[in-house]
C-alpha cells in the first residue's frame, strides 16, 4: 500500500531534518527517509553532521583540549595534577552518548512536529500525475508518494585512488573518530577543517602528527594574514606539515601504512605512520537515488543541478546541502532547508551565500564571513583593514589563551563591512556578531559604536572595528 504526503524529504542530515520539521510547521503532511545506523541497527537520523562529523568531532576536541589543559597549563593556576592518563575508550564512549542523545532528540523532533520518519534507503521509482513515488528499501520495504520532494542525501569522503578506506589502518572522518587507542605515529593526507581537527585531537593526546598537503599554501581559503598566523601556531604546538606534496603508493599492512610522496623540492620521500586519515574533499552522495528513473539532472561532479532557488529541473524536486552546489556546511544545509519548505509554501525563502560563516575548530580556533584580503585585491576593490591582537585583551589574558586576532575589511569609501576574520580563542561564538553586522551592511563604524561588555573577547571585535580607521584604545 502507498502512503501519500505533501513532501518527501530524502535524508535526515542538518538539511533534511530541519527541511521537514519546518515544511510540518507551515501545516505539510511530510516524510522523511533516512539510512543512517546506530551501533544496534537502529534509526541514527542526524546525517554526517551528527553520527561521523560536527557533533563527535567537537566532543572529541573538548576532551583532548581538557586533557592538554590537565597536562601542560593548570600548574599556571596553581593547579597541581599528579598521575594524569587518558583512557581513550571512555573519551569514545562520552562521544557516543553525545551523538546517541542528538539521534534521540532529533526523533523527538519529528514525533513533536509529526513528520513521518522511515528507516531505510530512498530513491525514486517514477513520476505520474499524483507526483513522485519514492521506495524506501529498509526492514520492511515500502513505497511512499508525494507532491514535492527534497533531496538533502548529503555526501561522502573522498578515498584516495588505489588506497581505499578500510577504517582500520587507511581512515576516512568515520574512522578517525573511533580509534581505540593513541597511534604513535598518525599521518593525514589533506590540511582541510576535517584533517586539522583530527590531527589536533590525536596529537594533543601524544600522537606524533604528520600532515601531507599538495597545495602550496596553507588554508588557502582562509585570509592570508590569519592563514600565516594559524600555520605557526600549529607549528609550535608540534603539528608536521608539509606543502606542495605529491603523494605516490600507499601501502596498507599489519604494522601500519605507508606513504611514498614527493616534496616541493622534488624529494622522493616515504612517511610510515601507524594510522592514516585521508581528508581530501567529499563527493555528493546521489548513487543509490536511482535519479534517471525520472530524469533527474547531475552536474559533472556528480551533484545534483539547482538553480539559486534550489529548484532541480523537475518540477517538485528540489535538493539542499552538500549534495548540491555551494560550501558543505551543515548550516548552510539548514538555511536552505527551511528556505525550500517555505518557497513550497508559497514563500520568499533566502539564503545570502555571502553571509555564510566558516569554522575550523582548532585551538586556536579560526572562524570567518565574507571576503578575504586576497579575493579583494584580486577583484580590484578598495578597501580598509583592521586588526587587534588577543594579547592586548583583558580577558584572553585572564583565560590564558592569548593567541590570534580579530581583522576587519571594510569599503574604503562606504566603510561597508567586506569580511571579518578571526583566529583565536572562541572565535567560532565571536563571528556571529559579524554575520549580523554583514546582514544588515553596517560599517565598521557601526561595531566600533556599539558598547561591549568588559572584560569579554567580543571586546577584541570592537577594537578592530575601531582599528579600520587607525584608532584603537587598548594597543
Amino acid at each position: 500500500m502507498t502512503q501519500s504526503f505533501d513532501l518527501i524529504v530524502i535524508g535526515a542530515g542538518p538539511g533534511g531534518y530541519i527541511a521537514a520539521i519546518r515544511a510540518a510547521q507551515l501545516g505539510f503532511n511530510v516524510a522523511c527517509i533516512d539510512a543512517w545506523r546506530n551501533a544496534a541497527g537502529g534509526p541514527a537520523p542526524g546525517g554526517t553532521c551528527t553520527n561521523a562529523g560536527c557533533i563527535p568531532s567537537k566532543a572529541l576536541l573538548q576532551s583532548s583540549e581538557h586533557y592538554e589543559q590537565a597536562g601542560k597549563h593548570f600548574a599556571e593556576h596553581g593547579i597541581t595534577v599528579g598521575g594524569l592518563k587518558m583512557d581513550v575508550p571512555a573519551m569514545v564512549g562520552r562521544k557516543d552518548a553525545i551523538v546517541k542523545q542528538t539521534n534521540e532528540g532529533i526523533a523527538f523532533l519529528f514525533k513533536k512536529n509529526k513528520v513521518a520518519f522511515f528507516h531505510g534507503v530512498g530513491s525514486f521509482v517514477k513520476a505520474d500525475a499524483s507526483g513522485y513515488q519514492i521506495a524506501v528499501a529498509g526492514a520492511a520495504h515500502e513505497t511512499l508518494t508525494g507532491k514535492h520532494v527534497i533531496v538533502a542525501t548529503g555526501s561522502s569522503a573522498r578515498a584516495l585512488p588505489g588506497a581505499p578506506f578500510d577504517e582500520e589502518n587507511i581512515l576516512s572522518n568515520d574512522g578517525a573518530l573511533r580509534m581505540a587507542a593513541v597511534p604513535s605515529r598518525l599521518g593525514l593526507i589533506g590540511s582541510g577543517v576535517i584533517g586539522l581537527e583530527m590531527g589536533s585531537v590525536w596529537r594533543r593526546l601524544g600522537a606524533q602528527v604528520t600532515v601531507l598537503e599538495a597545495l602550496p599554501t596553507f588554508l588557502g581559503a582562509v585570509d592570508e594574514q590569519i592563514a600565516k598566523e594559524a600555520k605557526k601556531a600549529f607549528d609550535k604546538q608540534g603539528l608536521k606539515i608539509e606543502l606542495g606534496v605529491q603523494v605516490g603508493t600507499v601501502k596498507s599492512g599489519k604494522k601500519g601504512v605507508s606513504v611514498a610522496y614527493t616534496t616541493a623540492k622534488g624529494e622522493a620521500r616515504t612517511l610510515e605512520v601507524d594510522k592514516l586519515i585521508v581528508s581530501i574533499g567529499r563527493a555528493p552522495n546521489t548513487a543509490g537515488l536511482n535519479a534517471e528513473a525520472v530524469g533527474l539532472k547531475l552536474d559533472e561532479r556528480g551533484a545534483i543541478a539547482v538553480d539559486d532557488q534550489c529548484r532541480t529541473n523537475l518540477p517538485g524536486v528540489w535538493a539542499i546541502g552538500d549534495v548540491v552546489r555551494g560550501p558543505m556546511l551543515a548550516h548552510k544545509a539548514e538555511e536552505e532547508g527551511v528556505a525550500v519548505a517555505e518557497r513550497i509554501a508559497g514563500q520568499h525563502g533566502h539564503v545570502d551565500f555571502n553571509t555564510i560563516p566558516w569554522v575550523i575548530y582548532t585551538a586556536p580556533e579560526i572562524a570567518w564571513v565574507g571576503q578575504t584580503e586576497q579575493q579583494l585585491k584580486a577583484s580590484g576593490r578598495a578597501y580598509k583593514a583592521g586588526t587587534f591582537p588577543f594579547m592586548a585583551n583583558g580577558r584572553a589574558r585572564a583565560l590564558g589563551d592569548m593567541a590570534g586576532m580579530v581583522k576587519f575589511l571594510a569599503d574604503a569609501q562606504t566603510d561597508e563591512i567586506l569580511g571579518v576574520h578571526i583566529i583565536g580563542p572562541m572565535a567560532s561564538e565571536l563571528i556571529a556578531e559579524a554575520v549580523v553586522a554583514m546582514a544588515f551592511k553596517a560599517s565598521s563604524e557601526d561595531i566600533a559604536r556599539i558598547c561591549h561588555a568588559h572584560p569579554s573577547l567580543s571586546e577584541a571585535t570592537k577594537e578592530a572595528a575601531l582599528a579600520v580607521d587607525k584608532r584603537t584604545l587598548n594597543f
